[in-house]
C-alpha cells in the first residue's frame, strides 16, 4: 500500500538531500531547480516514489535486484542473522553462513575455480583479482608480470586500480595520475565492426570479427612483452557501450592465447553472474574457463552488499604452504548478514527455477525489443539473457552517430527524464555512442516486456522528432 502524500515532509526531504546527500555519479546542478528523484518503496519489479507515482524498473536498480523488490522472505534473513550475529570479520576467523556460502559459490563456478575471497562490492572484488594476480606471479617466479589487459569502453569499477582497468578516459581524466600498466584492446560491438577494423570487416561474419578482435589480445601481448603481462580483464557481455555479447569462437581464442602466453583470464561478472544471462555465471553460458571471476550486486538480489572474487585452486595452491599470505582485505567482505541474506537468495533461485525461467523467456525479451527497430532512431538492439542495450543513431543507413552536444542535449536533456516521467527506470547512457541500458529483474514477464516496449516507443519516437 503506498503511503500517503505530505507536501511539507517531502519538501523538508527535498532540501535536505540539495543541503547533504552527494549523489554517486549525478550531475549534481540538475537539482537547483528541479526535485531530487525520491524512491520509497518497492514490489516486484516496481517502485514507487514519495508522492506516489509509480516506476517499472527496467534496470534492476543498478543491475542487481534479480528477484525483484519488497521480498520478505530475504529481509527476513537479514534479520534472523543480524539477531544471532550481526558482525565479525573474516581476518583469521570464520562464521557459518560465510562458509557455507563459499561452498555453494564454489559448487556454481565452472572447473576448479573452488576458493571464494569475498569483498564487499564489484569494484573491490576486481581490485582483488588485480592484486592476487601480481601475488600469484610474484610467488611462482614470474616478477615482471604485473601489466593488465582489457577492452575499449569497458568499466571494471572506480577505485584508483579498478579504475585504471577501466576502458572510459572520460572517467579516468579526473583522477589521473592512476595506477600504471593496464592496456586496451578492441571490443566486440559488432554493429561497428566496419569502423573497428578499418574496413577490413563489416560484422556480418560474426565469427571471423571474434576472431580478429580476439586476436588483438595476442598483439597487445606482444607489444607489452609476454613476461610483463599477468592477467585480461573481460566481462562475458560488455556493458559500457551498449550490451557487446561475444561473438562465436571469440572466448575459446582468448582462452588459447591466455594459455600460450602464461596469463590469467579474469572474466568480470559484476554484472553477468547470478541469473542476469541465464546461468550463475557467464563462464557457463558461453562455454570458457577463467582462471578468476570478479562478481557482486546479483549475489544477493541487492537485499545487502556483497560481492566475491573466485579463484582457481591452481592460483590459490602458492598460498596454501608455510608461510605466505595473501595480503589483503575488507573489513565487510563477507558480512554475516549479507551472507546469510545470499544464501537465502540462491535457495530461491533454486526452487523457483530462477535461471531457467530466463532461458525461458529471454527470445520473448528480445524479440519484444526488437520490435523498436522500425524507429528511425534506433540503429541496434543487442545483448543476452536479461541484458540488453538499444544503440540510437542520427541515421540508420550510415549508422552515423550523434556529435558530444547533440548527445548531451538527446540523453540529460531530454531522454533520461522523459523515460522516467513515462514511469521507466532505465539507463540513457553515453560512454560510447548513445544507448539505452536494460536489466529489469528476472521475474519479468512478458507483461513488462510490453510496458518496456511502450512506454520506449513513445519517448523514442518523440526524441526523434526533436532531432
Amino acid at each position: 500500500m503506498a503511503s500517503v502524500y505530505d507536501e511539507t515532509a517531502h519538501s523538508a526531504l527535498q532540501q535536505s538531500a540539495r543541503d547533504h546527500l552527494w549523489m554517486h555519479f549525478t550531475r549534481m546542478s540538475s537539482y537547483d531547480t528541479a526535485d531530487v528523484p525520491v524512491i520509497v518503496r518497492g514490489e516486484g519489479a516496481y517502485v514507487w516514489d514519495a508522492q506516489g507515482r509509480k516506476y517499472l524498473d527496467a534496470l534492476g536498480g543498478l543491475f542487481v535486484s534479480q528477484l525483484g523488490h519488497g521480498r520478505t522472505d530475504l529481509a527476513e534473513a537479514a534479520a534472523k542473522q543480524a539477531s544471532e550475529l550481526a558482525f565479525f570479520p573474516l581476518w583469521s576467523y570464520a562464521h557459518p553462513t560465510a562458509i557455507e556460502l563459499a561452498e555453494k559459490i564454489a559448487g556454481y563456478a565452472p572447473g576448479d575455480l573452488n576458493r571464494v575471497f569475498f569483498t564487499s562490492g564489484g569494484g573491490e572484488a576486481v581490485e582483488s583479482a588485480w592484486k592476487l594476480a601480481k601475488n600469484y606471479f610474484k610467488l611462482t617466479g614470474k616478477p615482471l608480470k604485473h601489466k593488465v589487459i582489457s577492452r575499449a569502453i569497458a568499466y571494471h569499477g572506480t577505485t584508483h586500480g579498478a579504475l585504471s582497468i577501466t576502458g572510459l578516459p572520460g572517467l579516468k581524466a579526473p583522477f589521473e595520475p592512476l595506477v600504471p600498466s593496464t592496456f586496451r584492446v578492441p571490443n566486440t560491438n559488432a554493429y561497428r565492426a566496419s569502423e573497428m577494423t578499418g574496413g577490413f570487416l563489416d560484422g556480418s561474419d560474426p565469427k571471423a570479427f571474434g576472431r580478429w578482435a580476439a586476436d588483438q589480445i595476442a598483439v597487445a601481448i606482444e607489444n607489452e612483452g609476454p613476461d610483463t603481462v599477468a592477467a585480461v580483464f573481460l566481462e562475458p557481455v560488455q556493458n559500457a557501450g551498449g550490451c557487446f555479447p561475444p561473438p562465436p569462437g571469440y572466448f575459446d581464442r582468448v582462452r588459447e592465447i591466455c594459455d600460450e602466453y602464461d596469463v590469467l583470464l579474469v572474466s568480470d561478472e559484476v554484472i553477468c553472474a547470478y541469473g542476469r544471462l541465464g546461468h550463475m555465471f557467464g563462464a557457463e553460458r558461453y562455454g570458457y574457463q577463467p582462471d578468476i571471476i570478479t562478481s557482486a550486486k546479483g549475489i544477493t538480489s541487492g537485499y545487502a552488499p556483497l560481492g566475491a572474487m573466485i579463484a582457481s585452486d591452481r592460483i590459490y595452491e602458492p598460498f596454501a604452504h608455510g608461510t605466505e599470505t595473501f595480503l589483503h582485505g575488507y573489513t565487510f567482505g563477507g558480512h554475516p548478514v549479507s551472507t546469510a541474506v545470499a544464501l537465502k537468495n540462491f535457495e530461491i533461485f533454486e526452487n523457483e527455477k530462477i535461471n531457467e525461467g530466463v532461458r525461458e523467456r529471454e527470445g520473448a525479451f528480445r524479440g519484444t525489443l526488437e520490435k523498436l527497430l522500425d524507429l528511425p532512431i534506433v540503429g541496434d538492439v543487442r545483448g543476452d539473457g536479461f541484458f540488453y542495450g538499444i544503440e540510437l543513431v542520427k541515421d540508420k543507413a550510415t549508422k552515423e552517430t550523434f556529435d558530444e552536444d547533440e548527445s548531451e542535449r538527446l540523453l540529460r536533456g531530454f531522454l533520461s527524464k522523459a523515460l522516467y516521467d513515462a514511469g521507466l527506470y532505465c539507463r540513457a547512457d553515453d560512454r560510447g555512442d548513445p544507448v539505452i541500458q536494460l536489466s529489469p529483474p528476472l521475474i519479468c514477464e512478458q507483461s513488462h516486456f510490453d510496458e518496456m516496449e511502450q512506454k520506449l516507443r513513445s519517448v523514442l519516437t518523440e526524441a526523434a522528432s526533436l532531432l
